[in-house]
C-alpha cells in the first residue's frame, strides 16, 4: 500500500497513524494515495475512538516530495479532455483543505524532502514537526505551475517578502530556516520517530479535542528535542535582510532584476537565482499576484483562487512542458511560452483569476 494505515492502542483512546511509502516517487501524492487518505480522515474525523492523528513519511521516502507530476504529465498529454487532469488536483486539495479544518489533533512529522503539495500537506496540520535532515521548499516555476494547495495562505505569512522569494526561486529552506520564520514548530533529534510515538501511546486520549489538544501541546513540549546549535545553519539567517531589500517593490520586473543582479555569492543563494532564471515567466506572474490577490482571502476563498488558477494551468502549454524537461526528457531545458516576464500579456494572466467560486458554484462544495 502507497499510504500505511494504522490504528494504535493508547492507554486510553486511538492513534490514527497515516504514513506515506512511496519509495519510486520519493511519496509523492498519486490519485490513489489522495483517496487513500481522504477516505482515512473522514472516517477517523467521526470515529470517537480516533483522538489524535499523526502524518509522516517512510523511512525510505522522506515526508512527501509533492504531486505526482508524471502521472499529472499523462494526463495532460494523453487527451484533448484536461478534465483527468483536473479531477486529480481538485482531489488534491478537496483532500488538504479538509486537513486544515479537521475537528481533532494532526502531528506531521516531517524529513528528507517536503516539496510543493508536500509543504502544504506539512503545513495543514496543528502541530509541525521537523527532523534534521528535512529540505522545505515550493519549486513550482520550474514546472510551469504556482505553489498551490494552499501557499498562498502559508506564504503570505512568513516575513519580510520571504513568501514571494520562495515562490519565485523554489528556495530550500533547512530544519533551522523553517524553526526561524514558523514554517514549523519543532525539530526533533533524530528521523526515528519511535520515541515521541511511544510518549504518545502512553497518554490517556480523552476524545475531548480540548482537552487533548492539551495534552498533546504539553507531551511535545517535554520532547526530546536536538542540540539547536548543531542544527544545520539558518540560510536566513545571511540572507533574509537581502531578500527584504530586494523583493521589496511594486513592479515584478524590477525585483526579478535585483535578485538577478545581486552580488551574492553563496551557493544557496546562487541556486535560487539560477531556479529564477529559468523558470517559467506565467509562474512568476501568477505567485506575484496570487500573494497579493490572497492577502484579504479567506482560506477558502484562497483554496477556491488557486484551484482556479490550477484549471489554466492546465490548459495551457507551459505545465506539460515543464514537467517533460524536468522529469520526461531531463533535458533541463523547457520552451516556455513566454521568453521573458516582460513579454507575457495581461490577459493571459488575468484568464487564471477568473471571479472566485460561491457556495452554490464551487466544483469542491467547501464547507
Amino acid at each position: 500500500m502507497s499510504v500505511e494505515v494504522q490504528e494504535l492502542p493508547c492507554r486510553e483512546g486511538l492513534i490514527g497513524s497515516l504514513t506515506l511509502n512511496s519509495p519510486t516517487t520519493l511519496s509523492a501524492l498519486s490519485s490513489v494515495m489522495i483517496a487513500q487518505l481522504r477516505d482515512c480522515l473522514a472516517r477517523w474525523a467521526d470515529d470517537e475512538r480516533i483522538c489524535v492523528v499523526l502524518i509522516r513519511g517512510s523511512d525510505k521516502t522522506g515526508f512527501c516530495s509533492g504531486s505526482d507530476l508524471r502521472g499529472l504529465y499523462q494526463s495532460v498529454t494523453g487527451s484533448t479532455n484536461k478534465e483527468g487532469a483536473f479531477s486529480i488536483l481538485r482531489l488534491e486539495y478537496e483532500l488538504i483543505y479538509a486537513l486544515r479544518r479537521f475537528p481533532k489533533p494532526v502531528v506531521a512529522i516531517g524529513h528528507g524532502p517536503i516539496m510543493g503539495s508536500g509543504l502544504g500537506l506539512f503545513s495543514a496540520c496543528r502541530y509541525r514537526l521537523l527532523t534534521p535532515e528535512a529540505s522545505l521548499a515550493t519549486p513550482a516555476v520550474s514546472i510551469g505551475l504556482f505553489p498551490g494547495v494552499g501557499a498562498s495562505w502559508f506564504l503570505n505569512r512568513l516575513p519580510g517578502r520571504l513568501g514571494l522569494f520562495m515562490g519565485l526561486t523554489g528556495a530550500h529552506l533547512n530544519v533551522s530556516d523553517a524553526l526561524r520564520v514558523g514554517l514549523a514548530d519543532m525539530a526533533l533529534p533524530d528521523s526515528n520517530h519511535q520515541g515521541l510515538l511511544s510518549s504518545l501511546q502512553a497518554e490517556r486520549w480523552s476524545g475531548n479535542r480540548a482537552a487533548d489538544d492539551n495534552r498533546l501541546f504539553r507531551l511535545l513540549s517535554r520532547a526530546e528535542t536536538p542540540d539547536y546549535p548543531a542544527l544545520p545553519a539558518s540560510h536566513l539567517e545571511l540572507h533574509e535582510r537581502d531578500i527584504a531589500r530586494l523583493c521589496a517593490g511594486s513592479s515584478l520586473p524590477e525585483i526579478v532584476d535585483q535578485l538577478l543582479a545581486a552580488p551574492i555569492n553563496s551557493e544557496w543563494w546562487q541556486a535560487n537565482v539560477r531556479t529564477l532564471e529559468g523558470g517559467c515567466p506565467v509562474s512568476a506572474w501568477l505567485v506575484w499576484n496570487q500573494l497579493q490577490k490572497a492577502q484579504q482571502m479567506s482560506l477558502k476563498d484562497v483554496f477556491r483562487m488557486e484551484l482556479a488558477m490550477a484549471w489554466e494551468c492546465v490548459r495551457r502549454p507551459d505545465l506539460a512542458e515543464g514537467i517533460r524537461a524536468k522529469l520526461i526528457d531531463r533535458n533541463q531545458s523547457p520552451q516556455w511560452s513566454f521568453a521573458d516576464i516582460r513579454d507575457v500579456p495581461d490577459a493571459v494572466i488575468d484568464t487564471h483569476f477568473p471571479p472566485v467560486w460561491d457556495d452554490q458554484t464551487d466544483p469542491m462544495q467547501l464547507e
